[in-house]
């Protein structure tokens, strides 16, 4: 039986709105782009975060790393929590939580040679003495299918695979217990794509690595995570199994986007789901569902009262009064 590593609840993030009406004393109005996320992830677990852009699933990554201050709620690290830490004590969990960002290009520094952006972190922590960072440096590199003679290029002279390789050797430079890939792969070519999810299996096989896997590629979920959360308009709307959930979706939103993976069969038709509405506004968002105006089931209920995140049978958990 696993143990669990990492436990969110009731996580949000609420971004004050400069308007008209505040110049003249009314009230801002507030962005609700993360809006009571609960979820826990277990050690060696790889956990997949979806839904479309806008959905708050890179904000709710770096609330949990603490690079966004959050409204309200936890983060259980090791049954620590991480937002009521001074941070002072948080300097010595930072390590253990790396982020690998989509964009490799504007993520590492292009004025830094590949020996100080890996040998710099090395340094700050004192994970190894200073006499010996080269050593690690080169050890870095060719645990992520680099060679020690890349060490003295800058980022702008490697593909995007090879920068994103430099990243996730710039994460395990610290040895970190867990890896919140934002998006990592999504900017890579389809051949490129593979070579780096194959990376990071291999690295949580021989290192016992756990990972926050946030995507919008169903298939590359279904390829790498075991379990998923389904995020859309700042909530979560179901949690499942990633086999159970892409086989029997339970949410209709959920269904929209499983239904919206290629078929790599060209004898079955390909029909996707298509969503009318609008998504919802997160600066004023009415009552009831977060997903009511684009619900193709809705009853009058939906539009009232929030549905809570349930756990169903089979341990599933979906947040609809439908399902």
């Amino acid at each position: 039986m696993r143990e669990e590593l990492l436990r969110v609840d009731d996580l949000a993030k609420y971004f004050s709105m400069t308007s008209f009406f505040s110049l003249f004393g009314g009230k801002g109005a507030e962005l609700k782009a993360v809006d009571g996320v609960s979820f826990s992830i277990d050690k060696g677990e790889t956990f997949g975060l979806v839904g479309e852009s806008g959905s708050g699933k890179s904000t709710t990554a770096r609330l949990i790393t603490r690079l966004v201050d959050a409204t309200r709620g936890k983060v259980h690290f090791e049954g620590q929590d991480l937002l009521e830490m001074p941070r002072s004590a948080f300097h010595k969990f930072r390590r253990r939580i790396q982020m690998v960002f989509q964009d490799p290009y504007t993520s590492l520094n292009p004025r830094m040679r590949v020996r100080d952006i890996l040998g710099n972190p090395v340094k700050l922590h004192n994970i190894v003495p200073t006499n010996q960072v080269g050593d690690r440096v080169v050890e870095l590199l060719e645990l992520v299918g680099l060679q020690a003679e890349h060490r003295d290029r800058y980022p702008h002279e490697f593909s995007g695979g090879q920068r994103q390789r430099i990243s996730i050797a710039r994460a395990m430079a610290l040895e970190p217990d867990l890896i919140i890939a934002d998006e990592a792969v999504s900017a890579l070519d389809v051949s490129v794509r593979a070579q780096i999810l194959n990376l990071f299996r291999q690295l949580q096989r021989t290192k016992g690595l756990t990972y926050l896997f946030i995507a919008h590629d169903l298939s590359v979920v279904d390829y790498f995570c075991e379990r998923v959360a389904v995020m859309y308009g700042g909530k979560i709307v179901e949690v499942g199994a990633v086999e159970e959930l892409f086989n029997k979706p339970a949410h209709p939103y959920t269904e929209a986007l499983v239904s919206a993976i290629p078929e790599p069969d060209p004898s079955r038709e390909f029909r996707p789901r298509v969503l009318h509405g609008e998504m919802v506004n997160l600066i004023d968002r009415p009552p009831g569902c977060v997903f009511y105006g684009r619900c193709p089931i809705a009853e009058p209920v939906c539009g009232e009262v929030e549905p809570p995140l349930e756990r169903k049978s089979g341990g599933r958990q979906v947040a609809c009064h439908l399902r």
